[in-house]
């Protein structure tokens, strides 16, 4: 037996390491266990770059594999910065807009079919995540940049960019990149797919129901070891006592979504450990342009300037969270800005209030009330802050769509890092391809020096000049204030002590065989 000291990952700290008193032993076949998550939600289908969210990644993480694999395991601090072979052996690059890569040969699909340059070609394919029509939208702001994908042979595929990309190579790491099988996704379309896909990964799927459960098996022929359990179910349990009586029961080997102050109360059961870790995803506000009220800059401002995010990280979060330096992060590495500091200032909110001429206009925040951890908790002390420098704001508490729908004002959002670079994190997510410029509550007219300033960052190679052109994006994001970071929650799980598992700073549920381990009974 082991046993795993209780610990938090949290980026740029150090990390406590698993403390091991005998080694893993995996179970033979037939006696691998099956697994059981909780989940608050799940997803509304299994197309990986179609469900790009918390609890879509959460799933599909472990049906589908990228080329080329963040690090997550092997980072220290849990960044995942650095890259590694996965479906792909080797990449290299021709040029700076040019890519070839290697494929991993006798790499297997859920259906039998060995992956080829043909299934990578397809999964990038104009029509899919790029291109006018492109199927999934959200995929243009990952891999508009394509200008060609091609097979060169049967374990060779050419990438290139429509202007020389630096960060390519991390795109395809990252979200949007997971391989699809060319074969199955044309007989199944796009929405039989979407329920049904055939991938790579280490478990396939047997069902899904968004309201029930999504079922997977092992898939033993997987390129990096048979799974080490027979089965995983994902369980859509939304009310947290209901999750927590499951784990204890045994029910459940693992629960999502503790808020902070219960994770003491859960982990002082004796065969249950809180595994917590400060995510590379921060909740944001969003501001809504077009809006009477809100259309003056100043009131949008106003609105960031009163909050104290400290304070919501404290009260909240009992310090487990952290406020960071606007929306940029240390793992951008040389391009971190630093002094950057988001503001908090009432007496400037005053102000900014009374140049506008606001005159006491209602202004609605609308939450879903358990998407987020703490949302609901921190929408009602945004309110009283709000009120507090003289906004007359009131509070909405709805169900999905309703978010952004007709007469929402202000909502919550979160943004993730998903590349190392401001381009996968503040451009992905507000920029011309983003959700918000896409529906049009940015608009376009306050958006163009910021647009410009990310288009140029696009193309640009020169440390120093990308760089210069992250601050411009970064002074125009705050400026126009179509947003507002509000913090990087912890996220914590619970599950059971005998069981080996390391949650990692995105959503990501990594179930492969180095990470998920069982002790031998």
């Amino acid at each position: 037996m082991y046993s795993i000291k209780r610990r938090h990952f949290m980026q740029g700290a150090a990390v406590t390491p698993f403390i091991l008193n005998a080694p893993f032993a995996f179970a033979a076949d037939g006696e691998r266990p099956d697994f059981t998550v909780a989940v608050a939600a799940l997803p509304a289908t299994l197309e990986p770059a179609r469900e790009l969210s918390n609890v879509g990644t959460r799933v599909t993480y472990s049906i589908f594999d990228t080329l080329i694999r963040r690090d997550f395991l092997g980072s220290p601090d849990g960044g995942g910065s650095e890259l590694k072979p996965h479906l792909a052996t080797s990449w290299e690059r021709k040029s700076p807009s040019e890519l070839i890569v290697t494929l991993r040969q006798g790499v297997k699909f859920h259906n039998g079919d060995e992956l080829t340059a043909d299934d990578v070609a397809y999964t990038f394919r104009d029509g899919r995540l790029r291109g006018e029509k492109a199927q999934i939208p959200g995929g243009k702001a990952y891999f508009s940049i394509l200008s060609d994908v091609k097979a060169v042979d049967k374990y060779t595929v050419r990438f290139t960019t429509r202007v020389p990309d630096v960060l390519l190579e991390q795109r395809l790491a990252s979200w949007c990149a997971w391989i699809v099988n060319k074969r199955a996704y044309e007989e199944m379309g796009f929405e039989g797919y979407s329920r049904a896909p055939v991938a790579t990964g280490p478990y396939k799927v047997v069902s899904h129901n968004q309201s029930d459960a999504t079922v997977l098996e092992a898939f033993d022929d997987y390129f990096l070891g048979k799974p080490t359990a027979k089965r995983v179910t994902f369980r859509a349990v939304p009310e947290l006592a209901a999750r927590v009586a499951g784990l204890v029961s045994g029910e459940f080997d693992l629960i999502t979504n503790i808020p902070p102050d219960q994770e003491a109360v859960v982990g002082a059961y004796q065969d249950i450990d809180v595994r917590s870790v400060v995510l590379a995803n921060s909740h944001v506000l969003v501001f809504d342009t077009r809006d009477p009220v809100l259309a003056d800059k100043r009131v949008r401002q106003a609105l960031a300037s009163a909050i104290d995010r400290q304070k919501l990280v404290d009260t909240l979060w009992l310090g487990n969270a952290k406020v960071p330096a606007s929306h940029n992060y240390p793992e951008y590495g040389q391009m971190y800005v630093e002094g950057r500091k988001l503001p908090y200032d009432p007496e400037r909110s005053k102000a900014l209030l009374k140049e506008a001429g606001y005159n006491g206009q209602k202004i609605t925040y609308r939450t879903q009330a358990g998407y987020y951890t703490n949302a609901l908790e921190a929408a009602q002390i945004l309110i009283e802050m709000w009120k507090a420098v003289g906004i007359n704001a009131e509070l909405q508490v709805v169900e999905g769509a309703a978010l952004r729908g007709p007469g929402s004002q202000v909502f919550n959002w979160s943004n993730s890092t998903r590349l190392p670079d401001p381009l996968g994190a503040l451009w992905v997510a507000w920029g011309p391809a983003g959700e918000i410029q896409t529906a049009g509550i940015w608009e376009a007219a306050s958006a163009k020096a910021f647009d410009d300033a990310g288009r140029a960052l696009e193309a640009e190679t020169d440390p120093a000049k990308r760089k210069e052109l992250f601050v411009k994006m970064l002074d125009q994001w705050e400026e126009e204030t179509p947003g507002t970071i509000l913090y990087q929650p912890s996220e914590a799980y619970a599950i059971k002590r005998s069981i080996s598992w390391r949650p990692t700073t995105f959503y990501f549920m990594d179930l492969r065989p180095d990470n998920l381990r069982f002790t031998q009974s």
